[in-house]
């Protein structure tokens, strides 16, 4: 198993991309310190790794709230003992709105979990992973923050590009201590919160699941991105560290 005798902590369990990384992760032999406001899905999702006869611990936790992401990182050591991997994937996709009529709290939103959210928990983490010598952060942000795929998401994508320079940049500092630090980069992704946003952008007729503009032709499975995930988290990617990988359908 490429994760044994890994503890790997992933915010934002309860679907999509961080409820695929948890039960894939697991089955890859780590064990799961699983984090998210919503208790219930992410009690779920511990909940079929331990049936699945893998170990997990379920932490709620509001990113946005240093004091919640500190208490994430304490019940992780107190639990296991250590972090190998720290995983972000806790975001929101907001409602589509021109800048002109974005106000000061819906762009305080959009940056208070998608970017102060990556920035608690690596926060805490790093100590103890400075310490071990090792580890690997893995940053879930999004081709958005490459290239922005559509007009009046400026709060959005401007909050993915902060993840990646922000990505980037801790790993300067962390590559003395054999700390890794990369990004995952998804385009279109079959979840939950991709569903909300393409009802809400109402595709053309011709372009009824919005996806005809995506090389590759249907939007990628969740799964498909914990795969990348679980690469970044093993010792085969020991040599990659502020780097991406898009994971984009051909969407470029």
């Amino acid at each position: 198993m490429r994760l044994e005798r890994k503890v790997a902590i992933i915010t934002g369990v309860a679907s999509g991309i961080g409820c695929s990384s948890a039960l894939m992760f697991a089955r890859e032999g780590a064990k799961i310190v699983a984090a998210d406001i919503n208790d219930q899905a992410g009690q779920e999702t511990v909940k079929t790794i331990q049936d699945r006869g893998g170990e997990a611990l379920y932490v709620h936790t509001n990113v946005s709230k240093s004091a919640d992401t500190e208490n994430l990182i304490r019940r992780a050591i107190e639990y296991y003992g250590k972090i190998d991997v720290l995983m972000n994937v806790a975001g929101i996709l907001p409602r589509h709105i021109p800048l002109e009529e974005v106000d000061d709290a819906f762009w305080d939103r959009v940056y208070s979990i998608n970017v102060k959210g990556v920035f608690h928990t690596m926060k805490y983490a790093i100590p103890f992973m400075k310490k071990a010598g090792s580890g690997s952060i893995i940053n879930v942000a999004a081709m958005a923050g490459v290239t922005p795929p559509v007009p009046n998401a400026c709060a959005y994508c401007s909050s993915k590009g902060a993840i990646i320079t922000l990505t980037k940049a801790v790993s300067l500092e962390l590559t003395p201590y054999h700390v890794r630090a990369n990004c995952l980069n998804p385009a279109g992704t079959d979840t939950p919160m991709m569903k909300n946003a393409l009802g809400e952008v109402s595709p053309g007729e011709n372009d009824k699941d919005g996806i005809t503009h995506i090389p590759l032709g249907r939007l990628i499975k969740p799964e498909e991105v914990a795969y990348a995930a679980v690469f970044l988290a093993s010792d085969e990617s020991l040599m990659l560290t502020g780097t991406m990988i898009n994971v984009n359908a051909g969407d470029i």
